[in-house]
């Protein structure tokens, strides 16, 4: 009985101390890997795991430069003038150089056709008007012997208008001559001194004789009769311009 009881604890014994089979071990090795796989994938989405969204504002700031770089080559490329632009700047330009010219002319005739139609006085008239030196009322300049006398002092006090004067008794060109060849768009140079004639030089223009009857100015050249431009108006009677000095007139009346 005892040698029974110690066989079966030995073969008890044996049993325990047995290795373990190979799927046994497989399995438990198998067990242990896909608990690490899974470890691993956790920390893996966990590591994946999305930022938290900036905010909005911080991210438009960093738009903005951007935005800016791309729109700044595009607002510089549409300042700049286009080449068909730039050519037609100049003939634009050229254009109204052109028309200018022809406006002023279209004024002055336009000035003209509204003028009122210039009064008629008969040669017998004029002449008997000229003999009675009519233009010399109101304390208006007298004359002198030479050119040179005929220069005034003081232009500013020394010169008459033709109302001051007490009217134009003269003769008148007629209107459709006047329009021709007289006005500020009709310049012409006298090219020579004027002659005396009654005490006041006279000179011919337009098929016409005419006494400047106001002393020229102080400041005018000695030979502004050669250098400059002048032309005849009519206001309330003739008047002598010299266009480098547009606003000083000097009362001229025709002779015969």
């Amino acid at each position: 009985m005892r040698l029974t009881g110690l066989t079966a604890s030995l073969a008890s014994l044996m049993f325990l101390c047995a290795p373990i089979p190979g799927n046994a071990q497989g399995e438990k090795k198998s067990d242990k890997q896909g608990e690490k796989q899974q470890g691993n994938g956790r920390q893996n989405e966990q590591g994946r795991q999305p930022q938290p969204d900036r905010p909005q504002a911080q991210r438009q700031e960093q738009q903005r430069p951007q935005q800016a770089e791309r729109a700044q080559p595009q607002r510089q490329e549409q300042s700049r003038p286009q080449p068909a632009a730039q050519a037609q700047q100049p003939r634009q330009q050229e254009q109204r150089r052109q028309q200018q010219p022809q406006q002023q002319q279209q004024a002055q005739r336009n000035q003209n056709q509204d003028r009122q139609p210039m009064p008629q006085r008969s040669r017998t008239q004029a002449q008997a008007w000229q003999q009675q030196r009519g233009w010399q009322q109101q304390g208006a300049w007298q004359g002198r012997g030479t050119w040179q006398q005929n220069k005034a002092q003081n232009w500013s006090s020394e010169h008459r208008t033709w109302t001051q004067r007490g009217g134009y008794g003269g003769y008148y060109v007629p209107q459709a001559t006047f329009n021709i060849s007289f006005g500020n768009q009709n310049f012409f140079r006298l090219r020579s001194r004027p002659v005396m004639y009654l005490g006041y030089p006279r000179f011919d223009y337009g098929g016409y004789s005419f006494l400047i009857l106001d002393p020229w100015p102080e400041y005018w050249d000695d030979f502004w009769y050669n250098s400059d431009d002048v032309y005849i108006d009519y206001d309330d009677g003739y008047y002598f311009y010299n266009n480098r000095y547009p606003y000083v007139r000097l009362a001229i009346a025709i002779t015969f």
